[in-house]
């Protein structure tokens, strides 16, 4: 019995070391496929049909943007989500339908679009900063704010501390609503300490590239926008995240992103219960996030109210325009 048994613990080792090379293989031949026969320098046409400008900022750097200015009124600013492939595209039923109605522009966040997509920290601060200073500098007067997914964060937190800057905040589908889970303070420091090595791993620049090519392939780009969409998901949002996630410097700011590092701890209660400009969310059901924490935060806060545009999985923008028009449109009318 313990022959055999030895024979069994053998075969076991034979097989998972076979197992074990087996996935070495393809993972080095994975990196060698991504780094020879991917084409990271896809050409890119702008995400809206719009004019395209540039502005150099003092800390998020060179910042691309698209603008309307032919409208009249308060300026109306687009910010896109963030994750592995976005862009401006993201915004663009909103900036197609007020262009003309009002001075609108629709921003490339930092390591994203034309925007500076260079090796650097990617951090909460850098896209706050990259907010306030893209309204001073470029559209140089308070702005009504509209964020799409975590850049919700973002522009919450430039409201906080620049205030002068934000005259009104629109969230879609933000984050930041979720119960949390772990109360302890170590419990969250493990948890930003796991943070920290999760980049440390993915940055890793032998296999940083091929593996953001795995995340940006185009199965993976349908499949998660596959999850937003409660209906179709428009040929056109697929191919354009496909190319712009093929860009020289394309990965860097993204995996921040996948290791968690752009989410700000207890965003609900250090920055959203602060914010004092009006708020208003707009939401349904969300593949990503959910919205648990919301209704507790609208008793709270007078200055904050929702609308739940239904039926749609994230981007109620693009699969119920109307309702979001007129969410929008009521919700700057009281101001």
């Amino acid at each position: 019995m313990d022959e055999k048994m030895k024979k069994v613990g053998k075969g076991l080792l034979w097989g998972l070391g076979g197992a074990t090379a087996a996935l070495l293989t393809s993972i080095a031949g994975w990196i060698v496929y991504s780094k020879k026969y991917i084409n990271h320098h896809q050409g890119i046409a702008g995400a809206l049909d719009a004019d395209h400008y540039e502005v150099t900022t003092q800390h998020a750097g060179r910042l691309s943007f698209y603008a309307d200015l032919s409208g009249k009124g308060t300026p109306v600013v687009l910010l896109h989500s963030i994750n592995a492939a976005p862009s401006a595209l993201e915004m663009k039923p909103i900036f197609d339908h007020y262009r003309g109605k009002r001075p609108i522009y629709a921003l490339d966040l930092p390591g994203f679009g034309f925007s500076d997509r260079s090796d650097r920290l990617y951090s909460a601060q850098l896209y706050q900063d990259a907010i306030v200073e893209f309204i001073r500098d470029a559209v140089e007067k308070p702005a009504d704010v509209v964020a799409l997914s975590l850049s919700s964060e973002f522009a919450a937190l430039a409201a906080v501390h620049s205030p002068e800057w934000i005259r009104s905040l629109v969230m879609i589908s933000p984050t930041g609503f979720k119960q949390p889970r772990m109360d302890r303070i170590s419990q969250k420091a493990r948890q930003r300490g796991a943070r920290n090595q999760i980049y440390a791993g993915l940055a890793v620049p032998l296999w940083n590239r091929p593996f953001y090519d795995l995340v940006s392939s185009r199965a993976s780009i349908q499949y998660f926008l596959n999850q937003s969409f409660e209906g179709y998901v428009p040929p056109s949002v697929v191919d354009y995240a496909y190319v712009t996630a093929h860009q020289p410097g394309a990965q860097y700011a993204p995996t921040y992103f996948l290791s968690g590092k752009l989410f700000t701890p207890a965003v609900r209660a250090t920055v959203y219960k602060v914010v004092e400009q009006p708020v208003l969310v707009l939401y349904d059901r969300d593949p990503y996030s959910n919205f648990e924490m919301l209704p507790g935060l609208l008793q709270e806060k007078e200055n904050w109210q929702a609308e739940r545009i239904t039926p749609t999985r994230g981007l109620p923008h693009w699969e119920q325009p109307e309702k979001t028009f007129r969410a929008l449109e009521a919700f700057w009318d009281e101001l």
